[in-house]
């Protein structure tokens, strides 16, 4: 089963969008590479929790950092990614 998490942008600075996990879990996929350019709308990676997938998507189109590895173990309100323009 695949839900979708909308991801609203974080705290805003110098054209910059934090992209937190909405739930606990685990880092399952990473679809994306850091200093890759995104889409608004493209999934960066997927989260793992009690046998779902949840799609992490870009709030806003620009380069991905991202500030977790695969099999991590994220909390909600953690930082996964900065997106800058």
């Amino acid at each position: 089963m695949v839900n979708q998490l909308s991801t609203t942008p974080g705290a805003v600075v110098a054209n910059e969008h934090q992209v937190r996990a909405q739930i606990t879990g685990t880092v399952w996929s990473l679809e994306v590479e850091s200093g890759q350019s995104v889409d608004e709308g493209a999934t960066l990676m997927l989260l793992e929790s009690m046998k779902m997938e949840i799609p992490v998507t870009a709030p806003a189109a620009g380069k991905v950092r991202l500030e977790v590895e695969l099999t991590q173990t994220v909390s909600d309100g953690d930082l996964l990614a900065t997106i800058t323009d």
